[in-house]
This record gives structure tokens, sequence and C-alpha cells, in this order.
């Protein structure tokens, strides 16, 4: 009986170092399974396909084209939104703001997305700093890119082209004379909020100003007040795209825009 129990003994640590053989911490040599090629391939979903424009800042299949010369229907007042936007078309080409008319907005509503538009100073220069060629593209009609007309015109770094307005200065200005026009693709990821209303992510945004990249997904800190510091003061969801009247007559074109 007594043997029979060593004997036993003997076995389960024989078993026991050989488990901690087999099952070692050290990582092996090789891989138990030797990987193949299709192994790491997706093929299902199949990815959809959209034609890009057949030249750059065309619109491309999928967008949702907001203004190509030949009507405002995606646009209304923003001080009346049942009435029809009052700035004019100019030539079946471009539209340009009516001074003092207030600013427009889409009808449709949008959060994270990609926007084309493209945008000139007026021609005749006029004003210094801030009072020359300045408006917006509003994002959610909260956020807002700056448009200015910063060519050889000094301002605060954060109120000049492309900038997150009074928040990220651009990291460069690439803005073209009065006579030329801009383009600004905006690349935009909206704030999420939590089930109880706080901000559970900032927005953030990147500009590409005329080929060159002006914000690096750059955080937006809250609305481009003014006055005051930058929040999140309440939870929203899509909203409409605004552009700004702020007197001065700035020109505007091919705009469209993909939900993301």
């Amino acid at each position: 009986m007594k043997t029979r129990f060593l004997t036993t003994i003997a076995a389960l640590t024989l078993a026991a170092g050989t488990a901690r053989a087999q099952y070692s911490d050290i990582p092996p040599k090789e891989s138990p399974m030797k990987m193949k090629p299709e192994m790491t391939e997706i093929w299902e979903p199949e990815v959809k396909v959209v034609t890009p424009g057949k030249n750059a800042g065309n619109a491309p299949s999928d967008a949702i084209v907001l203004f190509d010369g030949k009507n405002l229907d995606q646009w209304v007042s923003k001080k009346d939104p049942k009435k029809p936007a009052p700035w004019k078309i100019v030539d079946n080409d471009y539209i340009e703001v009516v001074p003092r008319s207030g600013d427009i907005q889409t009808k449709m509503k949008f959060g994270d997305c990609q926007l084309h538009i493209e945008w000139s100073a007026p021609d005749v220069v006029e004003g210094v700093s801030q009072g020359r060629g300045n408006s917006g593209v509003f994002l959610q009609d909260r956020y807002e890119i700056q448009i200015l007309d910063s060519y050889n015109n000094r301002t605060y770094a954060n109120g000049q082209a492309g900038s997150i307005y009074k928040d990220h200065p651009p990291l460069v200005n690439v803005t073209r004379g009065p006579l030329e026009w801009n383009t600004y693709d905006i690349i935009y990821r909206a704030p999420r909020f939590k089930p109880d209303g706080r901000l559970d992510a900032p927005a953030t945004v990147t500009v590409i100003h005329n080929g060159v990249v002006v914000q690096n997904n750059s955080t937006i800190n809250g609305l481009t007040l003014y006055i005051g510091l930058h929040n999140y003061p309440e939870a929203h969801g899509e909203d409409v795209i605004s552009l700004q009247d702020h007197g001065n007559k700035t020109q505007f074109r091919n705009i469209w825009i993909r939900k993301l």
C-alpha cells in the first residue's frame, strides 16, 4: 500500500513538471499555427464604389451638392428659416453676401462630414484686420472656421483665415489675393455626449486650405464665442451648416458635403 502511494506521488510530480514544461511563460519560437496571407484579408463587406469628381474640387458621386451656381434651393435665411436665402447669385457661378441681410443656413442638418467650399474676398479691398472680407463657416451652427481676407492683412492669429475662430490659429497662412479663389476642404467629427448630457468627446476638425493642411485633427474647445472662454454648454445632435454675413461682400461657389 505504501509503495503504491509513493508511486502515485512520483507520477503526479512528474506530470506537474511535464505540464510546467509544456505551458511555459516563454513564448514559442514559432507560432503553433502557420499563418497564411488569406488569414488577414477582409473580403466582406465589399467597399462601396464612389466615383470621384473629374477635376480637383468637383463633387464625388455620393456628395450632396449645396451650391453649384444654379440656385440657392438648399439654403434658407437664418433670421427666418421659412424664407429663402437673401444672398444674390452672380453670373450663374457664385453667391455673394448681401451685407446686413443676415446669415444663411442649409435646410439639411449634418454631424460628421466632409465639406468642400470655395470662397473669395470682395473684389474691392476695403478695411483692415477683421473688417476685411470677413465671413465664416459654422459647423453644426456653432463652431466657426474663419473666413477672412488674410492676404497682407494682419490680425489676431486665432481670427485669421483658416483658424478655428478664437480657438486655434492656422498652422500657416496660405490665403490668396482678393481676386483669386480659396478652397477649404474640411473633415469634421462632431462632439459626443453622454446620456446625461455631459461631454464625452469634443469635436475635432482637419482643414485643408488651398491644398495645405492648416488644422490637423484639431480639438474644438466649444462654442467659438467672440467674447469669453469656449465651452460646451449643452448636448446637441446634427444641425445646419451656416455661412456668416459680417457686412462684407464675400463670395462662395462649388459647395458640397458628404456625410461620414
